[in-house]
């Protein structure tokens, strides 16, 4: 394995936590058609990109949270960001914010879309009800 591979693999396993995605299982299933595709993955996306220094995992996470809703059509890759973003720290509420945030800017239906795929990933962790601060 190459050194990207290795820092990108190494970034993922930290996002996974003790939470595996099925982020994994697509990998290995595209490997069967295209073994390049989720090597590139790995090496680029987290070996070269995610793991650059200047942004935390958590913000890093924000970042691609707020694109994968301006996208849309993304719930797979939407799930496993912000299932990492909540095992690199940030708090259920905190990402419930973060999906809100996308309102304004990539409308109703994707917001609507990414905020069921919060909530399944959060009842998968067993952290519903989400409680804002302060209530």
């Amino acid at each position: 394995m190459s050194e990207r591979h290795t820092r990108g693999a190494a970034r993922i396993a930290e996002l996974d936590g003790n939470h595996p995605q099925p982020r994994q299982e697509a990998y290995r299933l595209l490997a069967e058609v295209c073994p390049d595709l989720p090597r590139l993955a790995v090496e680029f996306a987290y070996g070269d990109i995610h793991s650059r220094p200047g942004l935390s995992a958590a913000q890093r996470e924000l970042v691609t949270i707020g694109v994968l809703i301006a996208l849309g059509d993304t719930e797979r890759q939407l799930a496993a960001h912000l299932s990492g973003a909540r095992t690199v720290g940030l708090e259920p509420h905190q990402l419930v914010e973060a999906v809100l945030q996308a309102l304004p800017y990539a409308g109703f239906p994707r917001t609507v879309n990414a905020m069921a795929v919060a909530r399944q990933m959060l009842k998968d962790r067993g952290e519903l009800p989400v409680t804002p601060p302060g209530a």
